[in-house]
């Protein structure tokens, strides 16, 4: 569908997902990447802000086939132009993300992102740092510095016991984008299918594969939006940011 001839950058943003977590309140009419912050549904502002930063090459949105009318009406409304394209999402995130794979004729060298559809907060210098890391080291994450003490538990019957404490300086929360060389993702995808493994993000095939990923430093604003008033605390943040220029 791409076609590259040096070294390229391409996103996927898989959006193929309903949400469960924002059940209770006003915002439970329509899927998270389909709420607006700002006046500007959540998905255009992820997708905007990798369009925003003038390496990366084209945006592949995986959508469910229901959801494409509603996607590219909103792509043509914010003229997002001919680097967003779309693909059939899957029945869950590597899915997704392994149809759009599929879709892209990367070298191996070509970066590939992923990135969350309902973190629309992402900054372009986060973004450019994450591109730089995958280039120089193969593969990388956004990750932000655990600020609390972090406790392994064992469950049983009557709750959660503490088995140990873990070090914060050996923990960072995973956030996206997330990505790698596209050969070395293609190959922790094929890895995965082949074994039928369900990792939790694309890092977590990465590792499985043998691959090292390094750490990009994210930020308190690129949070996923889960949950009833997440939506409020995107919008305090955006008006934060309009506020300063």
């Amino acid at each position: 569908m791409y076609t590259s001839q040096v070294m390229r950058v391409f996103v996927i943003i898989p959006a193929a997902g309903i949400g469960t977590r924002m059940a209770a309140g006003v915002h439970s009419a329509a899927p998270k990447q389909f709420l607006s912050v700002g006046g500007v549904p959540v998905l255009v502002r992820s997708v905007k802000a990798f369009l925003d930063v003038a390496s990366v090459d084209a945006v592949c949105v995986a959508v469910r086939g229901t959801e494409r009318e509603r996607v590219e009406a909103q792509m043509q409304e914010f003229n997002l132009g001919p680097r967003v394209h779309m693909v059939e999402g899957g029945s869950n995130r590597q899915e997704s993300v392994g149809n759009a794979l599929t879709a892209l004729e990367c070298d191996d060298d070509d970066v590939v992102l992923v990135h969350d559809a309902v973190r629309p907060l992402i900054d372009s210098a986060t973004i450019e740092r994450t591109i730089e890391a995958v280039a120089k080291h193969g593969a990388a994450i956004v990750g932000l510095p655990a600020l609390d003490t972090i406790k392994q538990v064992e469950r049983t019957a009557d709750g959660a016991i503490i088995t140990s404490t873990i070090p914060r300086e050996r923990v960072v929360l995973a956030q996206t984008p997330q990505g790698a060389n596209f050969g070395l993702l293609q190959r922790a995808f094929a890895e995965a299918e082949a074994d039928g493994f369900e990792g939790t993000d694309e890092a977590s095939l990465l590792e499985r594969a043998g691959v090292e990923v390094t750490v990009v430093p994210g930020s308190p604003r690129n949070f996923k939006i889960t949950q009833p008033g997440d939506i409020e605390l995107a919008e305090f943040y955006l008006n934060q940011t309009e506020g300063a220029r």
